[in-house]
């Protein structure tokens, strides 16, 4: 490579998961005494957001135009402008990792922060603290254990997302939604139902790869990424993440397996680490392996492949099995089903003198076969119960301890809660389900406010105007799927 190839070698424009507007903007709102300094700081932030994407672009076409090619200049794009742009991206109320800085913190000497972290990044006087362990409930009652890293660790990491996702958005599968700039859970959820609903699916295998995130073998990742990844810089900072260690009650563990979930550059590793695993190994197959249709789906660690034939279907899960364990992988046993599933199965079932076809869940949904008004096949999808159950026992809680609140501050609260649940789950055919969650929140509400009194006055009635007040009403608010897939996916 030139000096000029290796310039334009490296950077992608990585969707920020805070709008980039609302970013701006902030920035340019005014603080006491600060006025100047706001003024600056939004100049900077604009004309290095504006060289970051310039030269993300160029990386990005490299990218797509050398398929093969290893890219060996790639720190210098992770400068002090991508440094602030992946510190903008941070949520400013996410909890602090075991430095105990927090993003209002580290804001304020921002520049003189991001400099030395610069200067430290590239004189490999960089070290990254270990991970804090926290654990979060699951729907089936058991924890997730996440790991909570360092502010500047988290900055450092989504420069280097910015920079890796340039080459590898170009390189992923059609069929991988999860974590991408560009994509999310509806995206997946859309291709899924249009396949489903227009192609020959009889057969769903609906898996799930048991503990990924903590099993994924650390050599295997780092191989993968050598593939594309020419820069031993980069890999070492790789390499320096994975092996910070995870602190927990004092006590720091380091393993030669896992990519610590809940980093920022965790689910990027994750889904580098399936693509060689599993996205061109199923892509492969298909093609030759197959004899009847088939469809993929995968979003993070959560597969979905459906098929014509239940032989295609059985001799593809035991060859994936197979190829998961050569990579350190497993499939979950009690996760990992194979029904009978599409237009044609209730009728096969009930020729077979068997009951209605199975369902499975797929990103909160519970997928099933429907008939539609005229009878035909429609997939319905259904807001989980256990999520449900979960959400609704989450706004109890946090009613009980916002009891003696007002009701304007609490009405607020749970317009906000309603409003995000219907943002996600209102989709076709879930609308039985609004309903029973919106109902469900204001008989909480009911007991809350008849808890703080003796007088017991909040009737069903009165109640009725309070939700109407202040909760949203049920609404559907995604188009069909095969609406949203055709604009978004033309052919």
């Amino acid at each position: 490579m030139n000096d000029q190839e290796k310039s334009d070698s490296a950077i992608v424009a990585m969707k920020s998961p805070n709008n980039a507007g609302g970013a701006v903007a902030e920035a340019m709102e005014r603080r006491a005494g600060t006025k100047g300094n706001a003024r600056q700081q939004s100049t900077l932030r604009t004309r290095g957001r504006d060289r970051v994407i310039q030269e993300l672009d160029r990386v990005r076409q490299a990218a797509r135009q050398r398929k093969k090619e290893r890219f060996t200049a790639l720190l210098h794009h992770i400068n002090t402008d991508t440094l602030r742009m992946a510190f903008y991206a941070l949520k400013r109320k996410a909890a602090p990792g075991v430095d105990g800085v927090t993003w209002q913190d580290f804001e304020t000497d921002l520049e003189p922060r991001l400099a030395d972290l610069h200067r430290r990044v590239h004189g490999g006087a960089y070290r990254p603290q270990p991970s804090r362990r926290t654990y979060i409930p699951k729907t089936d009652g058991r924890e997730r254990a996440l790991a909570i890293a360092a502010l500047e660790d988290k900055i450092v990491q989504g420069a280097t997302v910015m920079v890796l996702n340039a080459i590898y958005e170009g390189d992923f599968v059609g069929f991988s939604y999860g974590f991408r700039p560009g994509r999310g859970p509806h995206d997946g959820l859309d291709a899924l139902a249009v396949a489903i609903t227009t192609r020959k699916v009889n057969w769903i295998l609906d898996a799930d790869v048991q503990n990924f995130f903590g099993s994924v073998n650390q050599d295997w990742l780092v191989q993968f990424l050598e593939h594309r990844i020419g820069d031993k810089r980069i890999i070492r900072l790789i390499r320096k993440w994975l092996k910070a260690g995870i602190l927990e009650d004092g006590v720091v563990t380091v393993d030669d397996r896992g990519t610590g979930q809940g980093s920022v550059i965790s689910p990027l590793l994750a889904n580098a680490y399936l693509h060689y695993t599993f996205d061109l190994w199923a892509e492969r197959w298909r093609r030759q392996e197959a004899h009847g249709d088939m469809i993929i789906v995968r979003y993070a660690d959560d597969l979905v492949v459906g098929f014509e034939h239940e032989d295609d279907a059985r001799r593809f899960l035991d060859a994936m099995r197979e190829r998961f364990e050569a990579f350190a992988l497993t499939l979950h046993p009690d996760k990992t089903r194979l029904i009978e599933f599409g237009r044609r199965a209730a009728a096969n079932r009930k020729g077979r003198g068997l009951g209605k076809p199975e369902t499975f869940m797929f990103l909160g949904f519970i997928h099933i076969c429907g008939k539609s008004r005229r009878g035909n096949f429609l997939l319905e999808r259904k807001t989980r119960r256990d999520r449900l159950r979960k959400k609704l026992q989450d706004i109890k809680e946090e009613l009980r301890r916002r009891m003696h609140q007002p009701i304007r501050a609490q009405g607020a609260w749970l317009r906000q809660v309603v409003t995000g649940h219907f943002a996600y789950y209102g989709v076709p055919t879930n609308g039985r389900a609004l309903s029973a969650f919106r109902y469900c929140v204001t008989d909480l509400w009911r007991r809350t406010l008849r808890r703080r009194s003796q007088r017991g006055g909040f009737t069903w009635d009165r109640m009725t105007r309070l939700a109407d007040e202040w909760l949203p009403q049920p609404r559907i608010l995604h188009p069909w799927p095969q609406q949203r897939f055709a604009v978004t996916y033309p052919r």
